[in-house]
């Protein structure tokens, strides 16, 4: 088995019955990286396929030791396979792409050229896409929203084709549908992240494995990465705000029933009275689960900050 010091290049391939596309897959990639980034490593995660996927790959790790296949037992997903992928890889770059043809293997040198210009992780822009209107149009929103609630200038977040450093994927916590956000992941981490135009080959064989459902899949899982963005480390200022709206609104319903009430209007059978208790509760309620918030939080973050690796700061030498 090879040292990790010695291996260049992983390349993490999740798969879910692509049985037609291995073998050229395999092969490309071959041409493309084994003479200039040697020795890497083709690391062929099978997501439960029910096809001869997993028999070609296994023909193909008896034949040369850089390919290394992981069997799940059953589908877990795409971004649970690139979890383990990601555990796996012992290289120095690490590389991320689909296994249908559509990501073409020939962009690896030109991802790892923008990835040395001192970026942390280069994203693919399928600029231009060969795929049917009904996955373009909808993840064309879906990139112009998330680029502009993340504030990341990125224009495909969910190209399958990536590079990042070693480091960045150790940092990832990959589940449920995060492999869409992962530009966003690294963000939040505090690498830098950039973007590279490639190119996109219409699917050859099979049919996509992904639904509808992936974007409102897709929706929740952003909101939950823009709250850990801006309010993971200072819940109060979320709380807080909301609490102190609440708040303000409950007591401007009070002072108002409160000045009828000197002038003899009746108030206690008014639902105007409920609401306003209501909205003070309410608000005093969020104030203290922001407090609780800013206390697990200082808690939980002592020397947990995302450093670089080349930081002067040793962690076991604070008492």
């Amino acid at each position: 088995m090879m040292n990790t010091e010695e291996i260049v290049l992983s390349v993490v391939i999740p798969l879910y019955n692509e049985e037609g596309s291995l073998s050229e897959l395999y092969r490309r990639l071959s041409q493309a990286v084994k003479d200039e980034f040697h020795p890497c490593e083709f690391i062929f995660i099978d997501d439960g396929s029910t096809d001869g996927s997993n028999g070609i790959i296994d023909k193909l790790r008896r034949d040369d030791k850089s390919v290394r296949l992981i069997t799940f037992r059953r589908n877990q997903g795409k971004s649970a396979a690139l979890a383990i992928g990601f555990k796996a890889a012992r290289g120095k770059y690490v590389i991320t792409m689909d296994a249908d043809l559509q990501d073409d293997p020939a962009e690896i040198p030109n991802l790892i050229a923008k990835l040395d210009e001192g970026y942390d992780l280069v994203s693919g822009w399928k600029k231009v896409r060969h795929d049917p209107l009904t996955k373009t149009i909808p993840s064309r929103l879906f990139n112009r929203v998330t680029s502009l609630l993340s504030g990341i200038p990125l224009h495909d977040f969910n190209c399958g084709l990536k590079i990042f450093k070693s480091e960045v994927a150790r940092e990832l916590s990959m589940y449920g549908e995060r492999h869409r956000f992962i530009p966003v992941l690294a963000y939040m981490h505090g690498f830098r992240v950039g973007e590279l135009i490639v190119n996109h080959h219409p699917r050859k064989h099979g049919k996509t494995k992904f639904g509808a459902y992936r974007f409102l899949a897709g929706f929740f899982d952003l909101i939950t990465l823009l709250f850990r963005m801006k309010f993971l480390t200072k819940p109060m200022h979320l709380f807080g705000s909301l609490g102190l709206l609440s708040l303000l609104a409950g007591l401007g319903i009070l002072s108002y029933l409160t000045i009828g009430w000197f002038h003899g209007r009746w108030i206690g059978n008014r639902p105007l009275l409920q609401i306003g208790i209501l909205c003070v509760v309410t608000g005093v309620q969020l104030f203290t689960l922001g407090l609780i918030g800013e206390m697990i939080v200082e808690k939980s973050t002592r020397g947990q900050m995302p450093l670089r690796e080349d930081s002067d700061y040793d962690p076991s030498s604070e008492e």
